[in-house]
């Protein structure tokens, strides 16, 4: 017997599965990727940036040296963090988007889904669908897993 992964509920339950899958590769990789050091240093330029913001509000002189003392440090980190964040989405990126590119081809605009709205069954395009089921459990993963979805791990 063949499955029908062209129609539903076969190609809803495909696509929440795929969804699911490439959540959670990214979700590790993220994790592999990104030293738990980058939380430190995030929160180091956060703290910097509100210094620059204060000083900038208030006129401080003196806040303001110390800010522009330590701006060419502050450069480095965000160039660290940066290189870390690029790091996991290459090793990501090119993979998924073959994923995606193949996906478009075997699915392109058809329904892959129905949910009910106002007593009507409004079918759902795999583009949306598959969204919808990436971001939820891109959201539900980082939250198991303590990753921020943006890269870097969570406070």
């Amino acid at each position: 017997m063949l499955i029908d992964l062209l129609n539903p509920p076969y190609s809803t339950f495909f696509i929440m599965f795929l969804a699911f899958v490439s959540s959670t590769a990214t979700t590790l990789i993220n994790r592999k990727f990104i030293d738990k050091r980058i939380l430190e240093l995030q929160r180091e330029v956060a703290m910097w940036d509100a210094e620059r913001e204060l000083a900038k509000k208030t006129g401080d002189k003196k806040l303001m040296a110390k800010v522009k003392k330590q701006e060419v440090r502050i450069m480095q980190i965000k160039a660290k963090i940066s290189m870390q964040q690029t790091k996991a989405f290459l090793v990501t990126f090119f993979p998924f988007l073959l994923l995606w590119w193949l996906l478009i081809l075997f699915y392109g605009n058809h329904p892959v889904a129905y949910i009910p709205l106002f007593g009507e069954k409004v079918a759902i395009p795999f583009f949306f669908w598959y969204l919808i089921c990436q971001f939820f459990f891109n959201f539900t993963l980082s939250k198991i897993f303590n990753v921020q979805m943006g890269l870097g791990m969570r406070r």
